[in-house]
């Protein structure tokens, strides 16, 4: 690797996240909390900080002018790093409300990567703070790499490499013939929907700054609320809107993109993945009706609502509850544990293994079992109407047993640590999948991740940064070939 082409690429993106942690300032000049502006000011301070003196440190990174050749091996560095960095400077501004810091960490790694666990115990905390949980998660749902992609000249042909490396998946998926283009249409679609679903929640009787903070915790799937209930007692408008807009979440935003410029929205169930993403979240979400109906005694109406809004919110690793589930029937339970399992599309701002992951490891166990039955017939398996690669079968094989291989491991360790089976599978789980709440009492959709020890806490981060980067670019750091390092 080329120390210069990170030092560059990397201080590039410190110094834009630099900007992104001056926005709350907006928000606590319009509440007139002239004190909560310090905390922001200094962490950006810090930022710009940080990329000044790696530029300058690093010796002929300040005379680089682009990055144009980039190598994948350099951009899943600088994509692993930059996640890193911004969490840690995401954390300071919680530092100076009282938070410890280990909790200050945890909070805002679990708000970069759009995962939704919280080790908040109390909401009394000014709205810039609570601003700055549900924008970070925002942030991080689409892709800060992304972002910086569509708007950064110096990113417009090196973002390939960039772009892949933080948004890894079965194939690479782009619909235009420039990244730059992919990624500024990826966020274009994301900030459109997050505006319909403002605007919607304002209709319905949310208070415009929780309308905005749930906005932006719903399409990122990450499940932040400004308030310590969540959505618990919101009207079933609320309710049924934030449920559809968690759903597109966690699918697919290239085909949504398709769909929203053809205005075709038929062509969503012309896909295989969406329509097993469909498919699987309407049949769980009418059996979850069935069983709470059954065994909760809820209303037909309040059974349909709780059922798909908790399912989508599953599905999609967003973390927001409309009610405590931690308090539902085993069947039910089980039920949402399947869901947190299944994950979301790829392409999407959702967590968990992926649909298509789902879908490829179904059809590699097909073909193997007609192999035994017809040994000399050949089977090619496809996605829709693509024949996969076998090295993309390989990878995702790899990757299957790396993610539950990391799961096994934190739920080992947490296992020992906490003396508690439902913290340490549950939880690993839902760290790696970067869905937030689990479904026990202690780190339920009511509860809190703060009374667990530090060490614990530590293991759910590295989880939750290794699941939003998918793992490959997270594993590829502990190969020692990668930091062999030369001039050019």
């Amino acid at each position: 690797m080329r120390l210069t082409y990170l030092a560059y690429t990397f201080s590039l993106v410190m110094k834009y996240f630099s900007i992104m942690l001056l926005v709350p300032i907006v928000v606590a000049l319009i509440f007139k909390e002239y004190s909560a502006t310090y905390p922001f000011i200094i962490a950006s301070f810090t930022a710009i900080l940080l990329s000044s003196v790696i530029k300058r440190v690093v010796q002929g990174a300040k005379n680089i002018k682009s990055v144009n050749d980039i190598k994948k091996s350099e951009g899943l560095t600088v994509v692993t790093f930059s996640w890193v960095f911004a969490g840690f400077f995401a954390s300071i501004p919680y530092l100076f409300f009282g938070i410890t810091p280990i909790n200050a960490i945890f909070e805002a790694f679990s708000g970069i990567t759009a995962t939704g666990a919280t080790a908040f115990t109390t909401f009394d905390y000014p709205h810039a703070l609570l601003f700055w949980r549900s924008f970070t998660q925002w942030l991080g749902g689409m892709g800060i790499i992304v972002l910086f992609i569509a708007i950064l000249p110096q990113l417009a042909v090196a973002g390939r490499q960039l772009f892949f490396a933080e948004a890894p998946g079965p194939t690479e998926e782009k619909f235009t013939p420039r990244i730059k283009s992919t990624a500024s249409s990826l966020w274009k679609i994301y900030a459109g929907l997050t505006i319909l679903c403002f605007f919607l929640l304002l209709n319905f009787g949310m208070n415009p700054f929780e309308a905005l903070c749930t906005s932006f915790s719903s399409l990122s799937g990450g499940g932040f609320s400004p308030n310590s209930n969540s959505l618990i007692g919101q009207s079933h408008n609320i309710l049924w809107t934030v449920a559809f807009f968690m759903f597109f979440a966690g699918a697919n935003f290239n085909l949504q993109y398709k769909a929203w410029t053809k205005l075709n929205p038929f062509l969503l169930f012309k896909n295989e993945e969406f329509k097993t993403y469909f498919g699987v979240v309407l049949v769980i979400a009418l059996l979850l009706s069935c069983s709470l109906f059954a065994n909760m005694h809820y209303t037909f109406f309040d059974s349909i609502t709780h059922a798909f809004f908790n399912v989508s919110s599953l599905v999609s690793s967003s973390g927001f509850c409309s009610a405590d589930f931690a308090k539902w029937d085993y069947t039910s339970k089980i039920l949402l544990f399947t869901v947190m399992l299944f994950g979301s599309c790829a392409s999407s701002a959702g967590g968990g293994l992926k649909v298509t992951r789902w879908l490829l490891i179904f059809k590699i166990m097909k073909s193997e079992m007609m192999k035994i039955l017809h040994p000399k017939a050949v089977y090619n398996i496809k996605i829709g109407n693509y024949s996969v690669p076998k090295d993309i079968l390989y990878q995702t094989l790899m990757f299957v047993s790396f993610y539950f291989a990391i799961i096994a491991l934190s739920a080992f360790l947490v296992g020992l640590i906490e003396k508690d089976t439902i913290i340490a599978v549950v939880g690993s789980v839902a760290s790696v999948g970067n869905i937030g709440p689990g479904l026990g009492h202690v780190i339920g959709p009511m509860g809190s991740f703060a009374d667990l020890s530090t060490l614990t806490k530590t293991i759910f981060i590295i989880d939750m940064v290794a699941g939003r980067l998918e793992l490959i670019p997270f594993l590829v750091l502990f190969q020692k070939d990668l930091w062999t390092f030369k001039d050019r």
